[in-house]
């Protein structure tokens, strides 16, 4: 199985687990929310952080932007996607506050629009979310601005042949398949790990996991069962407003979770059965032949 290679790290089979913290929308549109965000992340010691991109009207019809919501933004659905994106101004600050902390970002994008935008930073790879993985024209627009960056595809609310699909119109060269449960939070009973060695064995790519539970012990698992890649929503308050806080991890989460990943990396050793040298002197004291 190939690895792939992001921002000069090496990720796949044998190599140390690339953790995202997806920050997504929980910045609530305030730049400095994200760039407390971002510390969060990298004084854990994530790998990377990761960020939504959309043209709103482009991803949303008029009739869904329209529709009554009452949000810090305004009344409309429409007054709360368009409060929460980015522009280039403050992703021109997003990337020079990750360039100064040496952490990589990237963006998921929704629309090919979204992609344009976001190349104009040089990303080291590209996500698709769940939603888009049907979306044939928005994945090969993404393969072709990525040339030979790597693609993360998120695999949540799909069959087996909807992915088949997808894998064929991206390649398998320089791609990464997430396994995931697309509700949110994600209920344990929901997130059946053990479609990671189903989706690994199937196409022959790295595959990780994208998580939207609650708690640490199926991520924590996934990794375990061969994820070289977790990716989780951080929150600075799980309380905050905004849909995705709940399913999100907060600072003293994120801090566990890459300790614990890196325990379990520790420990899973390299399968080669043998006396260690501690155990000899238990051995020669509790055996009696």
């Amino acid at each position: 199985m190939a690895k792939i290679q992001i921002g000069g790290c090496a990720v796949g089979p044998g190599e140390p687990c690339f953790v995202i913290a997806e920050i997504g929308i929980n910045h609530n549109g305030d730049v400095e929310i994200a760039k407390k965000l971002i510390d969060v992340a990298e004084a854990a010691g994530c790998n990377a952080v990761k960020f939504q991109k959309r043209t709103i009207n482009v991803v949303y019809t008029p009739e869904e932007l329209a529709k009554p919501r009452e949000n810090p933004f305004g009344e409309t659905n429409g007054d709360l996607k368009y409060g929460l994106e980015f522009e280039e101004e403050d992703y021109r600050e997003i990337d020079r506050y990750c360039k100064d902390l040496g952490i990589l970002w990237f963006a998921s994008c929704w629309d090919e629009g979204s992609v344009d935008f976001i190349e104009r930073f040089h990303p080291p790879c590209y996500k698709i979310a769940s939603a888009s993985l049907t979306d044939d024209q928005l994945l090969t627009y993404t393969r072709k601005a990525a040339a030979n960056r790597p693609i993360l595809l998120s695999t949540g609310m799909s069959t087996l042949e909807q992915i088949d699909h997808a894998v064929e119109v991206l390649g398998k060269k320089d791609l990464l398949l997430l396994h995931a449960c697309s509700t949110y939070p994600s209920y344990y009973n929901e997130i059946n790990l053990k479609v990671i060695p189903t989706l690994a064995n199937r196409y022959n790519v790295p595959v990780g996991y994208s998580g939207h539970e609650t708690g640490l012990p199926s991520t924590i698992a996934a990794v375990a069962m061969g994820a070289c890649m977790v990716e989780r929503h951080i929150s600075l308050d799980r309380s905050m407003w905004g849909s995705d806080q709940a399913a999100s991890l907060e600072p003293n989460g994120v801090i566990r979770l890459i300790r614990d990943i890196r325990l379990i990396e520790t420990s899973m050793g390299d399968g080669v059965k043998r006396v260690i040298e501690r155990e000899v002197p238990i051995l020669q004291k509790l055996r009696r032949k």
